[in-house]
């Protein structure tokens, strides 16, 4: 196999560069998520998904935050599969170094989180495309936007005269909610100035009102507790801004990162299944 001639240390400068960008996406990830446990029917994260969703800034964002975790998966393999063939042939007796056992590990526990950041997407991302079915909400404001036509036009009254009729309206009077697939498409497509959007809130409290589900997002963080505990260190020991002084320091700061990180993402699937 030949593989472009790139040195291993640059290859890890890159991986702990992108590592650290992502680690500084997850605490962000996180906090936004802890908005679904408030009590407003999803006021503040309806505002927040909208804000996400429509601003441009952000939208450039999303697509470099999509780049940075495919070039960390593929600077991750990329860095194994050379470092396996500039050694093809094993030792003959196992190493007994104190390597970390994270340190080990990094790569299968890169891999199953991919896997599981796959069926996120499935689960959200991909309803924000249009790909995946799932329940969206239209900003009361924008229908004043709506034309004439588009207003006498007969499925896009009986769309809104349900939700309407049906008292399908947030509770700060912003959003008409509940609305379907097939209800989105024709909005999309007779009233486009509607602009039906994912409502995550209600997807994020349906989804996690199943046990299998909530269980499966539980293995998820604790495969990604295993990950941060080894990554947050190794991004400075890579980067070269450790030593035997701050050390324990860095150490301290990369548990505590870890631990604030998962417990604030499971708490969300845990206290939602549980109905608070």
């Amino acid at each position: 196999m030949n593989l472009p001639k790139i040195h291993s240390i640059t290859k890890k400068l890159f991986v702990a560069l992108v590592g650290s960008f992502l680690l500084l996406f997850l605490l962000f990830h996180m906090t936004a998520n802890l908005f679904i446990l408030r009590h407003d029917d999803g006021q503040w994260y309806s505002d927040f998904c909208h804000f996400m969703g429509t601003n441009w800034v952000v939208k450039i964002f999303e697509i470099v935050l999509l780049g940075v975790i495919a070039l960390h998966i593929l600077l991750t393999v990329w860095l194994a599969i050379t470092n396996r063939l500039a050694r093809p042939v094993r030792y003959h007796q196992a190493s007994r170094s104190k390597t970390h056992p994270g340190s080990k590990l990094m790569m299968w526990t890169g891999v199953l989180i991919f896997a599981c950041i796959c069926i996120h997407f499935y689960d959200f991302y991909f309803v924000k495309v249009g790909v995946v079915k799932g329940e969206y909400m239209v900003k009361v404001e924008n229908l004043s936007k709506l034309d004439a036509q588009a207003m006498e036009d007969e499925a896009v009254s009986d769309v809104l005269y349900r939700a309407f009729n049906e008292g399908n309206i947030s509770e700060d009077g912003k959003w008409i909610r509940h609305i379907n697939y097939e209800e989105r498409t024709i909005l999309k497509e007779r009233a486009p100035e509607s602009d039906p959007e994912p409502d995550f809130y209600y997807l994020t409290r349906e989804k996690f009102s199943h046990l299998h589900i909530v269980i499966g997002y539980l293995v998820f963080f604790l495969i990604l507790f295993f990950h941060l505990m080894h990554a947050f260190p190794s991004v400075f020991q890579t980067l070269g801004l450790n030593n035997y002084k701050y050390n324990p320091i860095i150490e301290a700061l990369g548990k505590i990162y870890t631990w604030i990180i998962v417990l604030g993402f499971t708490a969300v699937p845990i206290l939602v299944y549980l109905g608070l």
